[in-house]
């Protein structure tokens, strides 16, 4: 970064400071999926860090690490908007607020970084800061109230291709949150001086050559099993009018007989989209039967609504074997917060979700069903969270994530769930089936690689031969335990000997 531009900023005061910080928070956003602009990075990174370093206390340094992080996450995630416009005719109100609010929560988490980051001193040392302070928050955000870990930095490296393949390996070593740690310090090299930026060309030679020889490692022979992805393109206005019923479930039955044609007898496993059957598989026998018939020798994984003995409803994923009966059952369980459960927290009398909601499943499980390979089941929003998509104790071989995306239209919203759930496929060395009702349907390997995907709103199905599993990966085998003890060193180190730093060091040291 030019030293007249960090003059500028570190002479920043007030309204400006934050209005710097909000445009930087932009600008980040654009490294994310489906742009992957990763340069503007380089520019947003140091940017923060020069207003957080020039800022006269540690609470100015929040209010300014706030206003960034409210730029990145109105940016990142103004598709929340399309799902209102879904009902907005009961929800219109909420169109200027929605997403303006979330981002705000959200900011938080970056607010609190900015805070600890103002008492490093500035150099590596701060840049190490935010970085370790930037993925402890991040892990927080895939906890508290739930979580909602959307759009970590990491995800910037999971852009299409060859080269987006090799560039999320690493993530097979410490998950997308110690990619996070990594792109906030690379990002932040332009203030660093040559060496440092020297250093940080040497990471990213070293992070490629690994993504290259991993990615290059011949993968053993997968089950002879071919995974038949169907996607019914069903407009969100649409899936519960009941004068559409039958129609939709027809549309699904037909795709369904195409894709066994298309099998052409040989092993497979039909897949359809969450919440993608109109019936009532649990009590529906007739149902169950003309999807068993649409299947022939196939198993039918089927998303579906499901009542439980207390008379709530379940966002579930059905396992139909011969003649409809019913293999299996999976719940979802991380459910999304005011969009399909009231939180518990609310204060009482307080009334968001009609009936509380969905029910919540057990968690993480895997399906063993009769002559598939055991089966690791994500349900939509399930496949954002790290290291919490599988049963430890019973891996399956492979993963299915059934959603439907068709709330966010035609947006960013689908691209970054997708990137999310490539991304869980690098981390357990597992493969990555995904069915999405309205796109993007894609199938992964074990390494993250694209096997074939059908586009955002279009009707069809997709044929896609069952990778093998990997070995487990290192990530996988500590979890979320390994990038929290990385950045929690990097926050001790960014801020050993040094908790608090001499006042004339702030407005001057990238100036000087």
């Amino acid at each position: 970064m030019p030293l007249s531009l960090t003059g500028r900023l570190t002479a920043l005061r007030g309204w400006r400071a934050d209005l710097a910080a909000v445009l930087s928070g932009v600008i980040s956003a654009l490294a994310l999926p489906p742009l992957y602009v990763l340069p503007a990075l380089l520019i947003a990174v140091p940017a923060l860090l020069c207003l957080i370093q020039a800022a006269p206390g540690p609470m100015t340094a929040a209010r300014r690490g706030f206003w960034f992080g409210f730029g990145l996450h109105v940016i990142g995630l103004y598709w929340v908007t399309e799902a209102i416009l879904v009902e907005a005719a009961r929800f219109w109100w909420l169109v200027p607020f929605a997403v303006p609010a979330l981002a705000a929560v959200l900011a938080v988490f970056i607010a609190i970084p900015a805070a600890v980051t103002w008492r490093a001193r500035p150099g590596w040392r701060a840049s190490l800061t935010l970085a370790g302070a930037w993925v402890l928050a991040d892990l927080a955000r895939q906890f508290v109230a739930t979580g909602f870990p959307w759009n970590p930095l990491g995800s910037v490296w999971a852009f299409p291709g060859r080269i987006g393949d090799i560039m999320i390996q690493p993530a097979s070593l410490v998950g997308v949150h110690g990619l996070t740690l990594a792109t906030v310090l690379l990002a932040s090299t332009p203030l660093l001086g040559w060496a440092w930026r020297a250093g940080g060309l040497a990471v990213l030679a070293l992070w490629c050559g690994f993504g290259i020889v991993r990615l290059d490692q011949p993968m053993p022979p997968g089950p002879d099993l071919t995974v038949l992805l169907i996607q019914g393109n069903i407009a969100q206005g649409q899936k519960w009018d009941r004068t559409l019923m039958v129609s939709i479930f027809r549309r699904y039955l037909d795709l369904t007989e195409q894709a066994v044609a298309q099998a052409g007898g040989h092993p497979a496993v039909v897949i359809w989209p969450e919440t993608a059957s109109p019936a009532q598989l649990q009590t529906d026998t007739m149902a169950r039967s003309l999807i068993a018939e649409a299947a022939g020798d196939a198993t039918a994984l089927v998303g579906a609504v499901r009542f439980d003995r207390a008379n709530r409803p379940r966002n579930s994923l059905f396992a139909l074997g011969a003649n409809g009966v019913i293999e299996g059952i999976y719940d979802k369980w991380h459910l999304v917060p005011f969009g399909e459960y009231q939180p518990d927290w609310l204060p009482l009398g307080i009334q968001v979700v009609p009936g509380g909601g969905f029910a919540r499943g057990p968690g993480p499980r895997t399906l063993h069903i009769p002559g598939l390979p055991p089966v690791g089941v994500l349900i939509c929003y399930e496949a954002i969270f790290s290291s919490q998509v599988l049963d430890p104790t019973d891996r399956p071989d492979w993963m299915v994530n059934v959603t439907n995306d068709a709330w966010f239209g035609n947006s960013a919203g689908p691209r970054q769930h997708l990137a999310a759930a490539r991304l869980r496929a690098v981390e357990e060395g597992i493969p990555l089936m995904r069915a999405a009702n309205t796109g993007i349907s894609a199938g992964f390997d074990a390494k993250g690689h694209e096997l074939g995907r059908l586009e955002m709103q279009t009707t069809g199905v997709l044929p896609v031969p069952l990778p093998p599993p990997l070995p487990v990966p290192f990530y996988a085998r500590f979890g979320l335990l390994l990038p929290g003890g990385v950045a929690l060193l990097a926050l001790i180190v960014g801020l050993f000997r040094n908790p608090t730093r001499p006042a004339t060091r702030r407005a001057n040291f990238y100036t000087s």
